[in-house]
């Protein structure tokens, strides 16, 4: 039996989408079903796969096939010939991956990350390659000349080891979370800005901690 709110996503769905229309976002279904974050909708659908109504299709990356719906809530009629408007919607879920957006980042001074583990970025599966990722917002204009601007989105890929120049996130001292350059000379770590305006800063490599290494970037413009 479904929850009201799964069987509210099934209705939205159904009937925000005509044949031939647009397929509602995260965002759209989030703000139908009056929820906070999109985590949500994410629980929602894997809720529906436990209850046997999708199912996740091997090899792509959240990739779901609808099997049946609950009674009372027949599909619409599609005689277009085209896929129905549910898995219309949901091959369009299918085609991103869903990332957490763990907080901030400092392209600047270092800052506190600010763990947030309820949101969420959907990013196209070609943005990323093998391997564990997240997202981070940018706060600064440090890296600017290495064409992340405050306010960007950066997305990480998890390592803890990376060749000299590469761009990474570095934790200072346990707790102060930032976006720079690394290198390492006369046993000293170096974190370099992509700013003249800053000077690089060197510390012990006991008090760096690499979280990860620039994978790509994601913009939205005003």
């Amino acid at each position: 039996m479904l929850t009201k709110k799964q069987r509210d996503l099934l209705v939205f769905i159904r009937d925000r989408v005509a044949d031939g229309g647009v397929s509602p976002s995260f965002d759209e279904m989030k703000d139908a079903l009056d929820l906070k974050s999109k985590s949500g909708i994410h629980r929602l659908i894997t809720g529906l796969e436990e209850r046997g109504y999708v199912q996740r299709l091997p090899n792509r990356a959240r990739a779901l096939e609808v099997i049946k719906f609950p009674d009372g809530l027949d599909e619409k009629p599609n005689s277009s010939g085209k896929p129905s408007v549910l898995k219309q919607v949901i091959n369009t879920i299918s085609d991103m991956t869903s990332l957490p957006l763990v907080g901030k980042i400092a392209a600047g001074t270092p800052i506190e990350a600010i763990q947030d583990d309820t949101n969420f970025i959907d990013v196209p599966p070609s943005m990323l390659g093998s391997g564990e990722y997240y997202a981070l917002t940018v706060e600064g204009d440090s890296m600017i000349k290495a064409g992340i601007n405050d306010g960007d989105t950066v997305i990480i890929r998890k390592v803890n080891s990376v060749r000299d120049g590469t761009i990474v996130v570095a934790l200072v001292d346990g707790q102060e979370a930032t976006l720079k350059r690394i290198y390492r000379r006369d046993g000293k770590v170096i974190l370099e800005a992509e700013n003249d305006a800053y000077k690089p800063r060197i510390l012990t490599p006991d008090r760096v901690q690499i979280q990860g290494e620039l994978s790509s970037l994601m913009r939205t413009y005003h």
